[in-house]
């Protein structure tokens, strides 16, 4: 919801209001172009409650004026048709999936980064998501508990949690349940539903294909003079355990972390994958290799055995499946085997 100062409506007398959460109740009915995106009318509609990142989250009636926050957000929204409910979104890591990059295209785009506090209250929202805690600070859109008071629901990604204790184990199926919790909250579990089946399919062919088996794999994130690679616990990892190949940087701890290339050239990767980001394009590390005296004698450099994967497909997420796909075409593609 809204503060009732921005409203234009008169808010029902019955509206349900939670004390120990946000809740998105009395934002008045969808528009019309919403209304694919929503299975059930209200009137039906089973309250939601649940633990997210510390906080209780509480939803009387589906939201229907969302802003989402960092494109992991934003494309979870999309991937569940919510576009039509989406008032507004900011901050991309890299190009919105072709998947859905329409909807998108429909979807008012507040900021390059996060919006200002004037901004995004402008925009009427009654429920807010993000994909990161840094979301919700107050030099952001400001703290959950400053948006509760302006009855602004919200939701963050498990794997965004600020405190480490809260945040999802880096799987499949933790991205699962992030979809499958946010079509609750949104009256399209369904369409969640969906969305998972579909993406277990991808996944298990994915895994039989196993283009990487065999394959020695550097995941470059970024940095030059330090290696920031792909570790062993986070979406690099189960991208490489789903095509079936081996990470030389596994013994890292987390998702990401410091490499060395003392390590890269001793390990000799048969391939290097390298994210590509707006920060840290693929192309800036690619010309990198090529031209560093050491790295462009890797036998994987001169033989070009790179495999390009946008950032936002390396993040625990939507579009880690997807990811996952990519890598496993790009090798197969190389026909390193």
């Amino acid at each position: 919801m809204v503060l009732v100062s921005l409203r234009r409506l008169v808010l029902p007398l019955l509206c349900a209001v939670s004390a120990t959460s946000v809740v998105a109740a009395c934002a008045g009915p969808p528009s019309s172009s919403s209304s694919s995106a929503t299975t059930s009318s209200a009137t039906s509609f089973t309250p939601v409650s649940l633990d997210n990142c510390g906080d209780k989250v509480t939803v009387s009636s589906p939201p229907t004026r969302l802003v989402t926050l960092n494109q992991g957000a934003t494309e979870v929204a999309l991937a569940l048709g919510l576009e039509g409910r989406m008032v507004g979104t900011a901050y991309l890591d890299d190009e919105i999936s072709p998947r859905y990059a329409a909807a998108y295209k429909t979807v008012p785009v507040l900021s390059k980064e996060y919006p200002s506090q004037e901004t995004f209250l402008a925009a009427r929202p009654d429920f807010a998501y993000a994909a990161y805690a840094s979301a919700f600070e107050s030099k952001a859109v400001g703290t959950r508990n400053e948006l509760q008071q302006k009855r602004i629901g919200t939701y963050l990604s498990p794997f965004g949690c600020a405190d480490v204790a809260d945040k999802a184990a880096p799987t499949f199926e933790s991205a699962w349940k992030e979809i499958t919790q946010v079509g609750s909250i949104f009256d399209v579990t369904k369409k969640a539903e969906s969305v998972v089946a579909d993406q277990q399919g991808e996944l298990a062919d994915v895994r039989k294909q196993a283009a990487g088996k065999g394959l020695k794999i550097l995941w470059y994130d970024s940095a030059d003079k330090t290696p920031f690679v792909g570790g062993g616990g986070g979406g690099p990892q189960l991208v490489i355990d789903a095509v079936g190949g081996t990470n030389i940087f596994a013994n890292i701890k987390g998702g990401w972390g410091d490499g060395s290339w003392e390590k890269v050239v001793s390990a000799q990767p048969d391939v290097i994958v390298l994210a590509d980001a707006s920060w840290d394009t693929a192309a800036k590390k690619k010309a990198y290799l090529k031209n560093d005296p050491v790295l462009k004698k890797l036998e994987a450099v001169q033989d070009n055995a790179f495999v390009v994967v946008p950032f936002s497909e390396s993040t625990p997420g939507v579009r880690l499946v997807e990811g996952a796909h990519s890598v496993s075409d790009q090798l197969a593609a190389l026909n390193l085997k």
